[in-house]
């Protein structure tokens, strides 16, 4: 990932130097059980225990002439142990180390997505909760409908990633998992006992089976879950983006003293980042393709998925966890304007409240085709002439006999769309509330 895209606590993980530092813990791990088990000697695991770090350089020396990244490793390590050296790796295969290395720097950058999702949304519910009874126009296909709350559309976000956490901590639970089973997975120089105590010992779990690889639907499952997450902070990005328009201007993105939104246009104020999210959700997507490929290997193994891996996956995570920082910052910075929201709610004359007076007509006696034929050219002209729609309401005949002013007010008393809203909270925050 390019640095302008990357937090440096999440890019850690995924540095050469951290990536062959799990190949040493696997490798540790494995000889500490192998030693209690008395397979090896206990000096030889307590030797290669004391190994802190491994030599970057010289396993990219090494690499240049094996051109097998573990061989390298391990023979870059062995230099280090003296006779010890020999009982490193043993009974192993590369992807034993690989894949369950792998599964440990998951797991510790799931526990930073966590956070960050964490925080992310208690940013949802702060916006909803303050916004609760914040009266807004509600639109559909882009167009004026009823009216509703702004803090219903945090809510509503909200509980979206309530089921992300949920599909985020299955995901994890699934993608957390090594191997130690051999070269085509049937445990034929180790125990699945060995195994069994090896991810214990990392914190992870053991595969019932594998082949030489962990199979790869355990990646597509948790890309396809940060994806899921990437859309949803683009399809609130995109509200943003729609409401900070000109035309609408209901809410606007921080905009701090000395920041410019154009070379050209010194007034102009972009919803940039919310457009910057569109753009990263956009490449989290295109992942999807390579990691689902990666899911049909040839028979026991083949190392097709190896490359596709070493991009995709710190790149999925790292954008993922750079979104989640800078959005969550957006909306701690959000600015509201509810005049403006207020204003909108009455900019088309108040046709708004058509759905209630259609109702009103219905509870009188009329038939809905019947009320609704009544009311659908009146709210046309209220619109083209520019008329209060009550006023062309309580011309029309058919309308005033039916609808005294208790009742019409009733139907233009924009509170009623806060009936329920107290209890749509409690539905989504009820954990919260407990």
């Amino acid at each position: 990932m390019i640095e302008r895209y990357r937090q440096k606590a999440m890019h850690a993980l995924f540095t050469d130097k951290a990536r062959y530092d799990a190949f040493l813990e696997v490798e540790q791990a494995v000889t500490k059980v192998l030693a209690t088990q008395g397979v090896i000697p206990q000096d030889a695991a307590a030797r290669i225990a004391q190994c802190k770090t491994v030599d970057i350089t010289r396993v990219q020396a090494l690499e240049a002439e094996t051109r097998h990244d573990v061989i390298a490793f391990t023979r870059a390590v062995g230099e280090t142990l003296g006779e010890a050296k020999k009982w490193l790796h043993y009974g192993l295969t590369s992807t034993d180390v690989v894949d369950t290395a792998l599964a440990l720097t998951l797991k510790r950058a799931n526990v930073q997505l966590h956070t960050k999702l964490d925080v992310f949304m208690v940013r949802l519910q702060a916006l909803a909760e303050k916004y609760r009874e914040t009266l807004c126009i509600g639109r559909t296909h882009g167009i004026h409908a009823e009216v509703t709350t702004f803090g219903l559309k945090f809510a509503l976000y909200y509980e979206e990633f309530k089921r992300h956490r949920k599909r985020f901590k299955a995901a994890c639970q699934r993608i957390e998992v090594g191997k130690i089973s051999g070269a085509v997975g049937n445990f034929n120089l180790v125990s699945p006992a060995v195994q069994d105590a090896v991810c214990a010992d990392l914190g992870l779990g053991s595969a019932a089976i594998s082949t030489q690889t962990l199979q790869r639907d355990r990646h597509a499952e948790y890309v396809s879950v940060l994806v899921l997450i990437a859309s949803s902070i683009e399809k609130i990005a995109l509200e943003i983006r729609h409401l900070q328009r000109t035309e609408v201007g209901e809410v606007a993105e921080g905009f701090s003293a000395t920041q410019k939104g154009s070379s050209a246009m010194p007034h102009k104020r972009n919803p940039i980042a919310s457009e910057n999210m569109a753009g990263c959700a956009r490449m989290m997507r295109g992942y999807l393709q390579p990691v689902y490929e990666n899911i049909a290997l040839w028979h026991e193994r083949d190392i097709s998925h190896s490359s596709v891996e070493r991009v995709v996956l710190p790149d999925a995570i790292m954008l993922l966890d750079y979104m989640l920082t800078r959005y969550a910052s957006v909306l701690k910075s959000l600015q509201v304007y509810p005049d403006i929201m207020q204003a909108n709610i009455h900019q088309t004359y108040g046709v708004v409240y058509s759905q209630r007076v259609l109702h009103a007509l219905i509870e009188t006696g009329m038939t809905r085709e019947a009320a609704y034929d009544l009311i659908q050219p009146l709210a046309k002209r209220a619109i083209t002439q520019k008329q209060a729609f009550r006023t062309v309401l309580e011309a029309e005949s058919n309308v005033s006999r039916r609808l005294n002013k208790d009742k019409l007010d009733a139907c233009f008393d924009s509170s009623q769309a806060l009936k329920h809203v107290n209890e749509i909270f409690h539905r989504v925050f009820k954990e919260e509330y407990a």
